[in-house]
Parts: C-alpha cells; structure tokens; sequence
C-alpha cells in the first residue's frame, strides 16, 4: 500500500479510548522513529484532544494497528473496533478535510491547522516527513487556506470557549459575581480565558506548571498566577475552573474537589475538562455539587449553531475534491518515475552501441551519407523492437488494449 491514513476520532471512538492513545509530546519523536525504523517509508502523527491519525507512505497498516495498540497498552481486538484506515485518495481528501476544518468537532474551527502544521513539524525533525508526505501536509495547508479565504466555513467560528461559556451561563446567573480558574496556558486555554474575561467576571487565575508563563497570561486579563502545587489549598476559591493540560495524568482528583466542596459549604462547582487525557477525574462527575463538562459533552452545544456554515461546506467540498484529483495525479506520474528512468536508460544504451558501430564504420573510411542512414535505421529497429514484439505476442482484448496505447504514444492513427 502506498499512502495512507489510520487512526481513530470523535466520530468513532469516545473519549475515554481517545485519551488511551494520544501520544505526549515528549515522546513523539521516539515513536515516529519506531514506525519508520520498522513499518513504513515515511510517517507523520496527528495527536489531538478530538483525534489520533497516523499519516504514512507504504507499509501494511494491520501491523500499524498492531504497533499502535502495543504502544499504548491497549488490546489490538479493542482498539480495532474504533479504528479507520483510509487508502490513497481516501487518506488525500481525509487530510485536507480535517486541514479545513470540516472533520472537526466543531466545523471550521481553525485551531486543528495548528496542530496539522506542528505534526509536519515534529516529523521533519524526526527525519520520518519523506517528500510524499511533505508534499501531503503542504497541500493540506494550501487547501485549508483556499476553503477559508473563498467559502464561509469558518465565519463566525463557534468554538469549545465559546461553548463553555454558554454552559456556565446555565449554572450562574451572571459570571460577573464568580471566580474563575484557569489551569494550563496554552492555546485553548487562552482562548477560554478571552471569552470569559469578557463576561468580566469577580476574578481571574492561572494556574500553570511554568509560574512565568501562567503569569503573562493572567496579566493581560488583570488576573493572577498560582502555581499547580497550590490548587490543593486554593481550589475552593474558584466558581469555574477549565483545564486543560498536557499532563498524563489527572491534576484534579475526586478527593481533592470533594474537600473543595466541603470547603465551600457545597456552593456549586462548574468544571470543564478539554484535556485530553482528561485532567479531572471522571468520579468527579459524582460529586452532587460539581457539574463537569468534557470536549465530548461540549460537542451539542457548539453543533446548534453550525447551520450558516453548513452551507458552505459543498463549496469547499468541490474544492477539495479538484485539489485530490491533482495531488493523486502528481502521485500516479512519480510513481511511473522508475519507468520512464528506466525507458531513457534503455534508449540510450541502444543510442550509445549505433553510435560506437557508426564511428567504426566512419574510421574505415565508409561512406557518411550510407554511416548515417545504416545508423538511424538500426536505431529505428531497436526502439521499436520491444513494442512490435509485445503486440504480436499479445492477442484478443490484450492485443485491443496494447494497439490502442502504441497509437497514443506513437501518435499514430
């Protein structure tokens, strides 16, 4: 098999299998190295809080399968049931649709460009991006770029913040009079807090493993940074707390909101996780006074509000299929390099011995004109050799098919 994708999403797996198999940052680079040292030419992977895709060039993706549940600890007879794996152009479009925003949980969200962009990154410098692949994730971003900037698809972009803080309106009456608490500083993390802080709510913490960078990002709402190792003592302080971290385990365990609770004298919590593997434990959930949110349970609120850019979506479906036929065209011509390569190599072997005949026969003192003529005929006899040989050789629909294509590569009616 030559390209293809494998891996498993929001539409196929829940989240508590998702979060069995994302693969940390840290660790990244040593898994790309294991999947091209053994199962394929070239390999990409795309590890979010909504999806984990193997992107690759050759190889057998029933031993990717096998590889990718061995790795996570996961039984390949579990696994195999929520997993996809997308042949050719199948794997092509795949790509540009989730570049585009149009596989995402929530439809054209810009963010997943991002992480495409940063998984190209991390298999260059894993030295597994091949020039297939390369090719792949570059068209992608030229395609998602075409879909947004000619189609509404990602107008009026309702996002996972957005969301959260519909939620949260559900459970307060006004967030005006709430604490909130942020855990992480990333990038979703950042977006959460803009469409908070405009909600002007009491207060505002980060709380990040790196102080200094919890700290930059909490001045710009007029926040305050805490430190992770402190949330035990000051987590009863907050009404709302999103998170959302990179950490293999959970920061927030039953225990720790539970005593919380008690500490608030069982004031309501209103919690979301978008972490994936989830940074709150799920038990938390149990507790009577916690309402707790993950990416999954945010998936209908932000699906209510989709219908203008559902419009949209067959413009940049045409698009991307017009950009599919183009790259599986650029694929079918590199692979009929050797061919050619060999064709050439062939011809000039048999240019190079008339050459050498012909100067024998010009030192012997032949006649030019006769040297010339004996020359281009016996080139002529060999070029057309193979093909004469082959259509004799050949018969019935064969012999159809191989007269038809002699007539397109020799122009001949």
């Amino acid at each position: 098999m030559s390209i293809y994708a494998l891996g498993l999403n929001h539409q196929t797996a829940p989240l508590a299998v998702r979060e069995r198999v994302v693969f940390h940052v840290e660790r990244l680079r040593d898994a790309l190295g294991e999947v091209k040292r053994s199962l394929a030419a070239e390999a990409a992977i795309l590890s979010t809080c909504n999806r984990t895709e193997l992107y690759l060039e050759n190889g057998e993706p029933a031993a990717v399968a096998q590889w990718l549940a061995q790795y996570h600890s996961v039984a390949p007879e579990e696994l195999a049931q929520y997993l996809y794996t997308l042949p050719g152009d199948r794997a092509v479009r795949h790509a540009f649709r989730v570049a585009s925003g149009l596989d995402s949980m929530v439809l054209g969200e810009p963010q997943i460009l991002g992480q495409m962009k940063e998984a190209a990154r991390a298999a260059e410098s894993a030295g597994t991006l091949g020039t297939v692949l390369h090719r792949l994730f570059q068209r992608s971003f030229a395609v998602a770029k075409e879909v947004r900037s000619t189609t509404q698809v990602g107008a009026a972009s309702v996002s996972m913040a957005a969301a959260a803080v519909k939620l949260a309106a559900r459970i307060f009456p006004s967030l005006r009079e709430q604490n909130v608490l942020f855990i992480g500083a990333g990038e979703m993390i950042e977006l959460c807090a803009t469409h908070f802080a405009a909600q002007a709510p009491a207060r505002i913490a980060v709380a990040n493993r790196t102080v200094e960078r919890a700290g930059r990002l909490a001045a710009r709402f007029n926040g305050r940074a805490i430190e992770l190792k402190s949330l035990a003592e000051q987590l009863h302080e907050y009404d709302v707390v999103v998170s959302c971290t990179a950490s293999s385990l959970p920061i927030l365990g039953k225990g720790l909101v539970e005593r919380a609770l008690k500490q608030r004298r069982r004031r309501p919590m209103f919690m979301v996780d978008l972490a994936v593997p989830r940074d709150i434990e799920p038990e938390v959930a149990d507790l009577g006074d916690v309402f707790l949110y993950t990416v999954d349970d945010l998936a209908g609120i932000v699906s209510t509000n989709l219908d203008a850019r559902r419009s949209a979506v067959e413009q940049a479906e045409a698009i991307i299929d017009t950009q599919v036929s183009q790259f599986m065209h650029w694929m079918q011509v590199r692979e009929n390099v050797p061919l050619i390569r060999a064709l050439r190599e062939n011809a000039e072997a048999m240019r190079r011995d008339e050459v050498a005949r012909a100067l024998k026969l010009l030192q012997r003192g032949d006649d030019p004109a006769a040297v010339l003529e004996s020359l281009s005929q016996g080139l002529t006899n060999k070029l057309m050799h193979g093909p004469t040989e082959v259509l004799n050789q050949s018969a019935g629909e064969e012999q159809r098919r191989l007269a038809e294509a002699l007539a397109r590569l020799f122009r001949s009616k």
